[in-house]
């Protein structure tokens, strides 16, 4: 039998990218649908290891990709919402979760994909309300999906009579550990389990693989899917590369584990089979289901151990943004308005300190344009503007209750700390967008007036440090002190534009450079006056 290999490989590799498009589309559209609330429903359901392994199941459902999940989970315990021990019940859960896709395909709606994506096209161009079209893309998605299957069962139909194919899953029947590489590696190039898994689906129920061969194939996949959230963990936090690191070991360990027992397992997948009166594709589901399933039951026990294993191979200190407020306790508002303002202010000196950090990481982004400087400046930036919302919420909420005149004095001054520090982040973020543009544009500054922003920054960091300090310790000197700088850096930023326009006339310096310079020191200006609105108003205290 000849075979046009051209079809073959068109129709594979055009029905793999609708697939791919088609999981994609209805992740995108069911994420859309559930909007912020994804953040939500692993932010707060993750306080035990047992609620976070259904929130990872339900938002995997829902974005369709464990590895999505494992990558939305990395950035949380990044920003320091969520523990090492919360993410790895979140990624168990995440790897249940990615067993649906399978049992959807096992629903064989292959003939109805087209009026599927008919429908999905209706509602996403006929109508103007946002939610319908996020319903039309995610039901476009879905038949996108089961064309794009259709198209790659047809085109991989002739390969069971393919020779080479043949011994290739002779062979894979034999060496289970092969099945498991070519697994891995195809999960790794096409960047989605589902995707493989819908392959294995359609050889399976074309025949041109055996039950033996496939289900180590299976196995790979659950390995290779975990790259990507390694992948996204290059860069990041100890804590990000710990939870990433976690998604490989949990699922090794849980292939070495049914590997062992693969007789075993192929005899209960052939049983399951018989009994239930499975398709093909749904023998495939329930394989993948059940070995998920049943590492999931196997290590769910072992989730200290998991986390003390991954904290050995990534040493180091964790350092996170903490987001979340530690002193505000609602319990005082009632009880003692002058224990709740300390509160509220240990709160702010806290933010205080992030804010300096927060422009110490941006000056270091300055001079080394490492990306981690940057990152780690926008993740303090998110924590003032989310702890800038709790104290303002807790110290309107104060305001509700009586308050001595003192108390009174005391709060209105915190309440306009809490605007300006917050400032101070906005200033600095303005500041990484310059250095951005700066790297992104090749716009090179000159040795002059690089030391310059040093100097202007050292002295804007040291303003701000005295001012929180001043807050801290409520000490007249050091608010003195800290109204004196800002006369240096008013001076200093005059000075600077004048040497600058004398850079431009010699022709040492560009527009483009120019203009980052200037906008840099006049942000950081603007830090030191806000810096000094906090020393100023104890001062008139």
């Amino acid at each position: 039998m000849d075979i046009d290999v051209q079809t073959l490989i068109f129709e594979f590799i055009g029905g793999l990218g609708i697939f791919l498009l088609g999981i994609k589309y209805m992740g995108e559209g069911l994420q859309k649908s559930a909007g912020d609330r994804l953040r939500d429903i692993l932010d707060k359901t993750t306080s035990n290891p047992f609620l976070g392994v259904l929130a990872g199941i339900v938002v995997t459902i829902l974005i369709q990709s464990s590895s999505g999940t494992t990558v939305l989970t990395v950035g949380l315990v990044n920003a320091g919402f969520m523990t090492l021990r919360q993410a790895i019940g979140v990624i168990m859960g995440a790897n249940v979760g990615t067993t649906v896709t399978a049992f959807i395909i096992g629903i064989d709606l292959g003939q109805y994909a087209l009026p599927i994506i008919a429908v999905g096209c209706f509602l996403l161009f006929f109508f103007k309300n946002q939610k319908v079209n996020n319903l039309g893309q995610a039901i476009f998605g879905f038949g996108a999906l089961f064309f794009g299957l259709e198209l790659m069962s047809s085109g991989m139909s002739p390969l069971r009579s393919l020779e080479a194919f043949q011994e290739l899953t002779l062979s894979m029947s034999e060496h289970s550990i092969l099945g498991v590489v070519i697994g891995t590696l195809f999960t790794f190039v096409v960047q989605s389990s589902s995707a493989t898994i819908g392959i294995l689906q359609g050889l399976f129920s074309e025949g041109a693989i055996e039950l033996k061969a496939a289900l180590p194939v299976l196995f790979g996949d659950n390995i290779g899917t975990t790259i990507t959230a390694v992948l996204a963990s290059i860069g990041a936090t100890v804590a990000a590369k710990r939870a990433a690191y976690v998604h490989v070991i949990f699922n090794l360990a849980g292939t070495t584990v049914v590997l062992l027992l693969l007789g075993f397992f192929t005899n209960y997948v052939i049983y399951l089979q018989s009994l239930l009166d499975l398709n093909p594709e749904m023998t495939i589901a329930f394989a993948h289901g059940s070995f998920n399933l049943v590492n999931l039951i196997i290590q769910f026990p072992f989730i200290g151990a998991l986390a003390w294993i991954v904290t050995k191979i990534i040493p180091g200190d964790d350092t996170v943004v903490e987001y979340k407020p530690k002193h505000l306790d609602p319990i005082f508002i009632q009880q003692s308005s002058t224990l709740a303002l300390d509160q509220a202010k240990a709160e702010i000196i806290r933010m205080g300190e992030y804010s300096y950090k927060g422009l110490e990481e941006t000056n270091l982004y300055l001079t080394t344009k490492s990306q981690k400087h940057s990152e780690m400046s926008m993740q303090i930036e998110g924590a003032l503007n989310n702890l800038d919302r709790e104290i303002t919420d807790y110290l309107v909420e104060l305001s509700g209750v009586y308050m001595s005149e003192l108390d009174s004095t005391k709060h209105t001054l915190l309440m306009d700390s809490v605007r300006d520090i917050e400032r101070i982040g906005d200033h600095f973020e303005n500041i990484i967008e310059l250095i951005d543009y700066k790297i992104s544009n090749k716009v090179h500054i000159t040795e002059q007036a690089q030391e310059d922003l040093n100097n202007m920054f050292d002295l804007t960091i040291m303003t701000v440090k005295e001012s929180v300090e001043t807050l801290d310790k409520m000490d007249r000197e050091k608010a003195l002190a800290v109204m004196q700088k800002e006369d240096q850096i008013d001076k200093m930023e005059r000075d600077f534009r004048k040497k600058h326009i004398i850079r431009m006339n010699e022709g040492l310096c560009t527009g483009s450079a120019g203009i980052v310079f200037v906008d840099i020191i006049s942000n950081l200006e603007r830090i030191a006056d806000h810096a000094v609105n906090i020393a100023e108003a104890i001062l008139d205290e």
